[in-house]
């Protein structure tokens, strides 16, 4: 339960702070595009300071994960919890920075998702809505991070069919979880496929 209530508690703000920076950087570029100079001056003023709210807000849970969450998680579960957590909002910086900031974000995304990773493949079921989870967010840090589509393509692909081979295995309370999770893979591969063969085409 404590697991869950630290992770809804900041998703909830860093999910409203990464909606309004999309909607921000979508509104600066049809401004740029406008040649409306007034106005992108004013877009990316307010741009910068929702950039310096999201850098606070990940560096306030990763600075928690570090010094309090992983050193205290004392099951495999909890581990895999607090190092996928990190990874995401390694990730989630990644997402905005750039140059050498972008870079290093993206490297502490891979550290955290890799040390994740390793604890699920030795512990946790392939059905596990925490390992489900964690394959989720790795295949998207590949495809929308990294741009390595066919390696984001390949992991959310085996964490389904791995799930799904096992899936009379799932107990009633995990059953939800873990099946929404694997749609979730699916649809994403559904949709990163199709973007791939597109591209294919343009080319």
């Amino acid at each position: 339960m404590r697991l869950n209530l630290i992770s809804v508690a900041y998703k909830n703000v860093i999910g409203s702070l990464r909606a309004a920076w999309r909607i921000v950087s979508s509104i600066e570029q049809k401004e740029e595009g406008r040649k409306n100079d007034d106005h992108v001056v004013l877009v990316k003023d307010y741009r910068s300071k929702v950039e310096s709210e999201l850098s606070n807000v990940c560096a306030s849970i990763l600075e928690l994960l570090d010094s309090n969450l992983i050193p205290s998680g004392s099951s495999s579960e909890s581990k895999v919890f607090y190092y996928k957590m990190k990874g995401d909002y390694h990730r989630y910086l990644a997402e905005f920075k750039i140059g050498d900031e972008r870079k290093s974000a993206a490297e502490d995304t891979m550290l955290s998702y890799k040390a994740a990773q390793d604890i699920a493949a030795a512990d946790l079921p392939f059905t596990h809505p925490i390992r489900l989870g964690l394959a989720l967010n790795f295949s998207v840090f590949y495809y929308e991070i990294l741009n390595q589509s066919d390696k984001a393509c390949a992991m959310a692909k085996q964490a389904f069919e791995e799930a799904i081979a096992e899936l009379d295995t799932l107990g009633e309370e995990s059953y939800k979880d873990s099946t929404l999770i694997m749609q979730l893979l699916r649809d994403n591969l559904t949709l990163w496929t199709s973007d791939v063969q597109d591209q294919l085409d343009e080319s």
